[in-house]
């Protein structure tokens, strides 16, 4: 019997190990392009999410505070860059599949999905191309000890759709639009080909992932009449634990859908 979409999403997060996940990810996500191809759209059905992904037993996850700082102008430097990306990526591939199986109360129109689903295809590809710049580097993805707080703006969001969409790809992905080009030209500097090519990349693509957000964000105000900078100062104020630190991305961030009067404010408090 054919999976609905949010069986598939559930599938894919409590799957462990990474590179498996991100396999299962690919497979779900061609067959919900290869249905909505031909006119029969997998249905969304209902499946409960895990309040945590699971993952595998390395990397060690600790609090922000204990992870070791390393100089990213040394090779160890650069392979623990590499691996804060992977584990961004595969809690990004986790992320955008809660998405699709958490809200399923909330009636969408199947562009909704067909977002989520290929940003989650999209990360699956990154942690894998990270992967395979760790391995060439001698590494692996689970060799270094990673931030346990990733998952915490899903927690705090279980429950609140618009402070999801505010807090994950409004804020937490947009600052990778801020901080990508900085590590690109550090690995170009060093003469990491495959690095430089893997994070031109994900550059490129978490542009769309951040326009997801801002779409489906101002779907959701319109639809309930509210204002969304109002509400997105609200909801960034109540969920996201940090400060909105410049220097931004300006350009992208205006690409991606999102106006300077809605994240300066936020750094100037």
């Amino acid at each position: 019997m054919t999976k609905t979409l949010s069986e598939m999403a559930v599938e894919v997060l409590t799957t462990a190990d990474g590179r498996a996940k991100t396999a299962l990810s690919h497979a779900h996500a061609n067959a919900w392009r290869a249905a909505r191809e031909a006119g029969t759209p997998i249905p969304l059905g209902k499946a409960a999410p895990p309040l945590r992904p699971s993952r595998p037993e390395k990397p060690e996850l600790l609090d922000p505070r204990d992870v070791p700082k390393r100089k990213p102008g040394s090779e160890k430097g650069r392979i623990a860059l590499l691996h804060a990306v992977a584990h961004i990526e595969l809690n990004a591939v986790d992320l955008h599949w809660d998405i699709i199986a958490r809200f399923t109360d909330t009636r969408f129109p199947l562009g909704f999905y067909d977002d989520w689903v290929r940003a989650a295809d999209e990360e699956s590809k990154h942690f894998n191309l990270m992967c395979d710049c760790l391995e060439a580097q001698g590494s692996f993805y689970g060799a270094l000890p990673a931030h346990a707080g990733m998952w915490r703006a899903a927690e705090d969001t279980a429950e609140d759709l618009l402070g999801r969409l505010a807090v994950v790809p409004m804020v937490l992905e947009a600052r990778g639009l801020d901080v990508t080009p900085g590590m690109i030209d550090l690995f170009r500097r060093a003469g990491a080909d495959d690095a430089v090519a893997a994070l031109e990349t994900i550059y490129a693509e978490e542009v769309g992932h951040v326009a997801y957000g801002s779409k489906w964000f101002h779907f959701l105000c319109g639809r309930h009449e509210l204002d969304p900078k109002d509400v997105f100062h609200d909801l960034v104020r109540r969920y996201f634990h940090s400060t909105l630190k410049p220097p931004f991305n300006d350009e992208k961030r205006a690409e991606a859908g999102l106006p300077l009067d809605f994240y300066w404010p936020l750094a100037e408090e």
